[in-house]
C-alpha cells in the first residue's frame, strides 16, 4: 500500500487506519510523510512494523509536505498555512484612494482567484477592505459554487454593515467575524440576525491579536487560510511573520496618480521565500512564492 500520510493510530470517527491495513493483509506499506499529530506519530509506522508488515517512509516526502502543508501546519504549529494573495499593476500599485475595488487584471487572472478560493478552508480581509469594496468572497467559477469558503472579516469595531453582501449571504456561505468583545451589541445582535458568527478576539495596541486568531482558526479546523487584503491586512500578516505562500498576479497596467501603493511586488518579497511556480495569465504574469524549508 502506498499511503500520503502516515496511517493514523487512534479512534476518532473511523478505527485505527494502521490496524485497517495489518487486517487487510498488506505486507507492504510505503509512507510518504510522517504525521506530527502526537496521537499518530511514529505510533501508526510502529504498529505495522510490530504486526511485520515492511515499512518504508519518506518517499516523495517534500512532495508530500507540499499536498498537506495546511494540514502539517495545523498539526504542528496550531495555526492555518496562510496564503497572501495580491494583484498589483506594473508601478506596484493594488488600487485607486476612494474608489474602492477597480479590476486590475484580466478575466483569466480573476478565474484562477476563484480556483484559489475554491481550495482554500477560509479567506480573509480587513473591515477596510470590506466596507470600501462590499466583496462577496465566493467562488463563482461555474460547476464550483459551492466550493466556496468561509468569509472572515478583521472587523473589531463591528462596520460591516448589515446591508453588505457578505451578510446579506451570510445563510448560504458562512461568515466569520473577529470583533472585540465590547463592540456595539447592536450592530453585534442585527449582523447575527443575518447568520453572522462571531470570533471572540483580544486586542493588542489597539489591533486584532492575530497569532491568537489563527490559534482560535486552528481548533475550528481550518488548515489553509487565503488572505486577500487589503493593504494594511497585508502589511499586518508579513511583519507578524504569518505568511507561508505569496500568489502575486502582476498586469501590464500601470495606475499612476492617487493610487494605492501594493504593500508587496515582485520586487520586494523577502528573501525567506522561494519562487515555486510562474505562469502567464492573459496579459498577466503569475507568481507564487513558498517559504523556504
Amino acid at each position: 500500500a502506498y499511503v500520503t500520510l502516515e496511517p493514523c493510530a487512534h479512534h476518532g470517527r473511523t478505527p485505527p487506519c494502521a490496524n485497517a491495513l495489518v487486517d487487510a493483509g498488506i505486507a507492504r506499506v510505503v509512507i510518504a510523510a510522517s504525521d506530527p499529530d502526537p496521537r499518530v506519530s511514529g505510533k501508526g509506522a510502529a504498529i505495522l512494523r510490530a504486526a511485520g508488515l515492511q515499512v518504508t517512509e519518506g518517499v516523495l516526502a517534500r512532495e508530500a509536505a507540499d499536498l498537506m502543508a495546511g494540514y502539517l501546519m495545523r498539526s504542528s504549529s496550531m495555526r492555518p498555512e496562510v496564503t497572501l494573495k495580491l494583484a498589483v499593476s506594473a508601478d506596484g500599485m493594488i488600487g485607486l484612494e476612494g474608489r474602492g475595488q477597480i479590476a486590475i487584471t484580466g478575466e483569466i487572472s480573476r478565474a484562477q482567484v476563484h480556483a484559489l478560493r475554491a481550495g482554500t478552508d477560509a479567506i480573509l480581509v480587513g473591515a477596510g477592505t470590506a466596507a470600501a469594496d462590499d466583496p462577496e468572497l465566493t467562488c463563482r467559477l461555474p460547476g464550483m459554487e459551492d466550493r466556496s469558503p468561509i468569509r472572515i472579516v478583521l472587523d473589531k469595531g463591528l462596520r460591516t454593515p448589515v446591508s453588505s453582501r457578505l451578510a446579506r449571504s451570510a445563510r448560504t456561505v458562512p461568515v466569520w467575524i473577529a470583533a472585540a468583545a465590547d463592540a456595539n451589541a447592536q450592530r453585534r445582535a442585527a449582523l447575527a440576525d443575518c447568520g453572522v458568527d462571531f470570533l471572540a478576539v483580544d486586542l493588542m495596541n489597539g489591533r486584532i491579536c492575530l497569532p491568537e486568531l489563527m490559534e482560535d482558526l486552528a481548533a475550528r479546523g481550518i488548515s489553509t487560510l487565503f488572505v486577500e487584503g487589503g493593504a494594511v491586512t497585508a502589511r499586518r500578516f508579513l511583519d507578524e511573520d504569518l505568511v507561508d505562500r505569496i500568489c502575486i498576479f502582476e498586469s501590464r497596467m500601470r495606475i499612476g496618480m492617487g493610487g494605492v501603493r501594493a504593500p508587496l511586488t515582485p520586487a520586494t518579497v523577502p528573501p525567506a521565500f522561494d519562487l515555486h511556480r510562474q505562469a502567464q495569465f492573459g496579459q498577466d504574469t503569475y507568481r507564487e512564492w513558498t517559504r523556504a524549508r
